[in-house]
């Protein structure tokens, strides 16, 4: 389960980036250049935005980092990444899966009470 949550975490940590690149570089956009009336409106809340580009990944990523040794510890990591994603970006086509992952791994890797157990599968 250790396993399954630090996959997790790292994928929807590295799909984070990609989410939170383009949102910081949106941003920076429509500060540089100004807004498009229709096509291109500058959010409400820019340095939350911008926190959030960066934070939220660099969670999901540590905390899946840590997910095999402290599993506590890296699934409240994930599960605030998840968090944070929600509030800064919302919920929708291209946050649902980071979202999702960062957030299911997070659960995974509280449940896991014991380590796994090493067997011999042949």
């Amino acid at each position: 389960m250790r396993n399954a949550a630090l996959t997790l975490g790292i994928i929807g940590g590295l799909i984070g980036m990609l989410v939170g690149f383009f949102s910081f570089g949106y941003t920076a956009a429509v500060d540089q250049f100004g807004e498009i009336d229709g096509l291109a409106e500058q959010v409400s809340n820019v340095q939350l935005v911008r926190i959030m580009s960066i934070l939220a990944p660099m969670l999901a990523i540590a905390g899946a980092a840590m997910a095999k040794v402290r599993a506590l510890w890296g699934g409240a990591l994930m599960l605030m990444s998840a968090a944070g994603m929600y509030y800064a970006f919302g919920f929708n086509v291209f946050t649902m899966f980071p979202i999702c992952f960062v957030g299911v791994g997070g659960v995974m890797a509280i449940a896991a009470g014991q380590p796994d157990e090493p067997k011999a599968h042949f």
